[in-house]
């Protein structure tokens, strides 16, 4: 929203904008994916931050032949990690930004509940020591299908939804049914799929068997509601800058 108010007021005086507004990426998961290295950085790639990065893989597309074995195994490394105050050196995942912001994350959840998806960890602000503050452990919601509201809105929180596919084809469908195309990945130990999949996802960034991994000298560029502009490398310095022509009559 206050992206979109950016590019409107710069209509007015012809200002040049790059802007970034936001994502729903899609964390593909083959069968034949290393689990031991996809679950975990499956995880974090939602949960890092406390879910609070735009390039959140947020949308966990899971092959349905290993989803049961890899939603209990997200599960239990999600359980394991430690919530906490952010000076606390043994923290892992700090608060959410804002009282607002812990609505608007506890409410996605109550939606996807009434949209009839299962939460099967989290789901609920943490009490005890923590309960003063804006405090959601990493939550897992399945039974999601793409419209779903929590598949389609960006909840900035640590809320990942997982999705089955069945054939590359459907997970490129699924992963490209969304309105925003800023970040994506791919779990799999097959060059061939790794290359078409990477290819055939409409987003700025994509990863291979790693996800959030970043580099200054590397641009991308961010696509459809997710915004416009270079970012890295020598194009995001153009950006900034104006080619002036100057012609001159030497005779």
């Amino acid at each position: 929203m206050t992206g979109r108010k950016i590019i409107e007021a710069s209509a007015s005086n012809m200002k040049r904008v790059s802007v970034e507004l936001g994502g729903k990426s899609a964390d593909i998961v083959f069968a034949d994916a290393d689990l031991d290295r996809a679950v975990p950085g499956a995880a974090m790639a939602c949960f890092n931050n406390t879910g609070q990065v735009c390039y959140a893989g947020t949308r966990l597309l899971v092959q349905r032949s290993i989803q049961d074995e890899f939603v209990a195994r997200l599960a239990e490394f999600g359980q394991g990690l430690k919530v906490g105050l952010s000076m606390d050196p043994m923290s892992q995942l700090g608060p959410i930004v804002s009282r607002r912001q812990l609505g608007t994350v506890l409410n996605y959840i109550d939606i996807a509940r009434d949209e009839g998806a299962e939460v099967v960890l989290g789901g609920a602000r943490l009490d005890g020591d923590l309960g003063e503050g804006f405090f959601v452990p990493p939550t897992i919601v399945c039974g999601v299908n793409n419209n779903m509201r929590i598949a389609r809105e960006e909840v900035f929180g640590p809320v990942l939804s997982v999705i089955p596919f069945d054939t590359e084809e459907e997970a490129i469908r699924i992963a490209n049914d969304n309105d925003y195309g800023l970040g994506g990945a791919v779990w799999t130990r097959d060059l061939g799929t790794a290359h078409r999949v990477a290819r055939a996802v409409q987003t700025g960034m994509m990863w291979v068997n790693c996800y959030g991994a970043t580099e200054p000298a590397v641009t991308s560029e961010d696509i459809r509601m997710s915004g416009f502009g270079a970012k890295g490398g020598r194009r995001h310095v153009d950006e900034y800058l104006t080619t002036k022509s100057v012609w001159i009559r030497v005779d």
